[in-house]
């Protein structure tokens, strides 16, 4: 699929000359791609309880959004236009979205987000808007056209419940076709319209704040440091204002936060931690009948073993990082075969690394990873 994908710039091409700088559309870069579900099918998702789904509706200058989960019958009561269908995570549910997300590993995983789904009756969309992160649009099913603009404006519509530009100045305007695909960098104000019922399969990116970043880091320095003494002040000295913090004490406790340090290899765990740990909503579920460690290993030799579609795995050094879990890596050879799971999110069938063989069984215990079918 990704030579299909990029039958126009080379990948490395397109990192150098477009991603995070500037907009591209490319015809056809799936040719013959009418989607990977019908409507119906991402109607029947939105109505899991495990699935991020979202309704929104155009009344006029009006605009509802609903959350889901939802159930069949408030699809029926929708009127014939105006309204849009979107769910996340796709690929966490259907194999042929995590095939279609893995197209775009040429952009490090620690970027990869989801793929979005949505389906829009004819006028349907959520408004001219703009998103802080890398986003590519292909089309599915139908015709929606787009415009887009550079604008540095970005007032919002108060009192909508969705983020939607006040004014948009279209600069580009195109009608995507199946199999179209558009890039759009962060910032860029973006507004699709459906032309007659179509659906748009959106893959994208993660962009934490540096303010996410830094809480994130500091929670993190929280659970990790441990900082010996405590508080003394021999040198106490009387103040008329006993509710007053002292500037001795506010100096004293000064001098301690100054104190506190971190290294290279602390914002690495941290990463590897981070960028890898689940969404709040996302569950593994342990294996139904669980395999013997050596029934495990001859699976893994006959059939091969994948993670599962919701795992995430990266690695820094010699640690490898799953869902959130830090693991320290002795062996080469172990470390090899760990890195080689994490690049290609499978391994074909092989013998497991004594070292790596308790890790991987663990992870199959959790849900994390699954024998091959």
């Amino acid at each position: 699929m990704e030579s299909a994908l990029w039958a126009g710039p080379h990948p490395a091409r397109f990192i150098r000359q477009y991603w995070h700088k500037k907009p591209l559309l490319l015809r056809q870069a799936l040719p013959g791609f009418r989607g990977l579900l019908e409507p119906r099918h991402l109607m029947r998702l939105a109505c899991r309880d495990e699935a991020q789904a979202r309704l929104v509706i155009r009344h006029g200058r009006r605009w509802e959004l609903r959350h889901g989960p939802f159930r069949p019958k408030d699809f029926s009561a929708l009127p014939d236009k105006g309204w849009s269908l979107l769910v996340q995570e796709v690929n966490h549910f259907l194999p042929e979205a995590e095939e279609l997300l893995r197209a775009f590993s040429f952009i490090p995983y620690a970027r990869l987000d989801d793929v979005m789904v949505s389906f829009a009756r004819d006028g349907g969309g959520v408004g001219p808007h703009f998103d802080s992160y890398d986003v590519f649009l292909l089309q599915g099913m139908g015709r929606r056209r787009w415009q887009i603009s550079a604008q540095r404006d970005r007032e919002l519509v108060a009192g909508t419940p969705l983020r939607i530009l006040k004014r948009l100045r279209p600069e580009q305007e195109w009608v995507l076709e199946p199999g179209d695909l558009l890039y759009l960098p962060p910032h860029y104000a973006h507004n699709g319209v459906a032309l007659g019922d179509c659906m748009t399969y959106s893959i994208g990116f993660r962009a934490p704040s540096n303010q996410e970043l830094v809480q994130g880091f500091l929670d993190y320095l929280g659970e990790t440091l441990a900082v010996a003494g405590m508080y003394r002040d021999p040198d106490l000295a009387m103040q008329r204002d006993p509710a007053r913090i002292g500037g001795a004490m506010l100096a004293k406790v000064a001098d301690a936060l100054s104190r506190v340090r971190w290294r290279r290899s602390d914002v690495a765990d941290f990463l590897g931690r981070y960028l890898s740990e689940p969404k709040p909503h996302v569950f593994f579920r342990p294996p139904p009948r669980r395999e013997t460690p050596g029934r495990f290993r001859a699976l893994c030799a006959r059939r091969g073993i994948a993670l599962d579609p919701r795992t995430g795995m990266l690695y820094s050094s010699r640690t490898v990082f799953i869902n959130g879990e830090a693991n320290a890596v002795a062996s080469p050879q172990a470390l090899a075969q760990l890195k080689r799971l994490a690049n290609r999110r499978a391994l074909p069938p092989c013998r497991l690394d004594p070292e790596a063989m308790p890790l991987l069984y663990q992870w199959y215990r959790d849900g994390y990873i699954h024998p091959t079918p």
